[in-house]
């Protein structure tokens, strides 16, 4: 079917105007992208002063500015670390300043690209399972591709970071599930401005949950370290044994678990969005998705999908690409500035949140040829603007795991589509809401057929 006959993937609602307080709260709790003023898909900035004065930018320039060239000036949001700091403490998602330098500069070696490489392997026992599972279903009955990218994603993050620990698994992903549930939505006093000394009596009420997750972190992590190295060594293993090049300082044990719980959260819950989203986008275009599937049969036939197979895949990268800019998993950042500037035109003063939806950017009018359809060859063609396109952020703190999620997502979308020819099931398109992460509503149903 010819793509510009083909339906337009699902879109979110975006705001038709500016909201009061308690519509803001309402939003929020509901679907944050749905306070995102529809204007954004059209100016390069918006902005209001209600209830405290706010930007948001998809301007380019604007956007580098304050991510790669002023980067000090524009810390993390405060109630990006209110819903953030119960669960996963001061780790690198959310330290600043020195406290993240060193961090960081400690956990990228853990990243190399010869350290993702050598995590190829678990990567692909996960992809065969997730496949398995999925032809085990094909031509009886629907399936939830998120809850199966869910599944898969979390087995290679418990086996990557704490492998042989005796993890419980299951009790750690229902922790999760109930800290983004209960503790990671904004709270009307963070709309309001309250300081953050002031309980949320929302995330006081999920205490519990938090503890019970620290807690099986904190297990997990002194078994490994007990146990000591694995031959073939895990993130825990890098990072334990990590030093700032500078200063030689380590980890300490609740640095470990800060970023343990850090790479677990974020590591699976992003990537099983991406191929979930991109499973979706095959499913609805079936020329697509031949043609993916050709790709990785010239390049691995039936065999396993390693890390050099998985990076000679253009189009299937294009793919993941394309679902990336569609539903970005961080589909809105924000700041708060610390000093006055200007961006895109706006006059912005110290104490104002500067808000980066980039769920907006990714589908702005200006930067993009049909920015609502499914294209992934515009991936393949030379980059769009560097800041038009930030699914993983951009600047000293761009996302530390991307390559790792990328390659992830290859050997999975590649073994899945070596097994089975997926379909959409009619009437029941995913609704993109946004909480924590750019979920899809309602799960991601598809049909499956062995692969001929």
């Amino acid at each position: 079917m010819p793509l510009d006959t083909e339906p337009l993937p699902p879109r979110a609602t975006l705001a038709p105007g500016p909201m009061g307080v308690l519509a803001t709260f309402a939003a929020a709790r509901r679907n944050v992208l749905s306070m995102v003023p529809e204007a954004s898909l059209h100016r390069p900035v918006v902005s209001g002063s209600f209830p405290r004065r706010w930007h948001m930018l998809t301007d380019p320039a604007a956007l580098r500015r304050v991510l790669r060239e002023r980067v000090e000036d524009y810390p993390k949001s405060v109630v990006t670390k209110l819903v953030l700091q119960p669960g996963v403490g001061n780790g690198l998602f959310v330290a600043e300043g020195a406290d993240w330098l060193w961090q960081r500069r400690a956990a990228a070696p853990a990243f190399a690209a010869r350290n993702i490489a050598a995590l190829a392997p678990v990567m692909s026992a996960a992809a065969g399972r997730a496949a398995d599972r999925i032809a085990a279903v094909a031509g009886r009955r629907a399936f939830d591709a998120f809850a199966e990218m869910v599944t898969a994603t979390f087995e290679v993050i418990a086996d990557v970071t704490v492998s042989g620990a005796g993890f419980d698994r299951d009790a750690t992903h229902r922790a999760i599930e109930r800290y983004i549930d209960e503790v990671a939505r904004v709270s009307l006093l963070d709309i309001l401005g309250f300081p953050p000394w002031v309980p949320r009596p929302e995330r006081a009420f999920a205490a519990r949950t938090v503890r019970a997750m620290k807690a099986g972190a904190d297990a997990a992590i002194a078994a490994r370290l007990a146990a000591g190295p694995r031959p073939v060594p895990d993130l825990l293993d890098l990072m334990a044994a990590a030093r700032d090049p500078q200063t030689g300082r380590r980890m300490s044990p609740a640095e470990l678990r800060d970023n343990i719980l850090t790479f677990i959260v974020a590591g699976h819950e992003t990537t099983a969005l991406t191929l979930a989203w991109a499973l979706w986008l095959l499913a609805t275009h079936p020329d697509a998705q031949d043609r993916a599937r050709a790709e990785v049969r010239a390049v691995a036939g039936d065999g396993p999908v390693g890390a050099e197979r998985a990076a000679a895949m253009p189009f299937l990268r294009a793919v993941i690409d394309e679902a990336l800019r569609l539903y970005p998993p961080a589909g809105f950042l924000a700041r708060t500035a610390r000093a006055a500037d200007e961006l895109a035109g706006a006059r912005v003063l110290a104490g104002d949140t500067v808000m980066l939806p980039v769920y907006a950017l990714h589908r702005h009018r200006r930067l993009w040829d049909a920015p609502d359809a499914f294209k992934p060859e515009r991936f393949l063609g030379p980059p769009p603007d560097r800041f038009a396109y930030l699914p993983f952020g951009d600047g000293p703190r761009i996302c530390i795991g991307a390559a790792f999620a990328v390659q992830e997502a290859l050997i999975i979308l590649a073994t899945i589509l070596q097994r089975v020819r997926l379909a959409a099931v009619p009437g029941r398109a995913p609704r993109p809401v946004m909480i924590l992460t750019l979920r899809p509503e309602g799960g991601v149903w598809l049909t499956a057929e062995p692969a001929s």
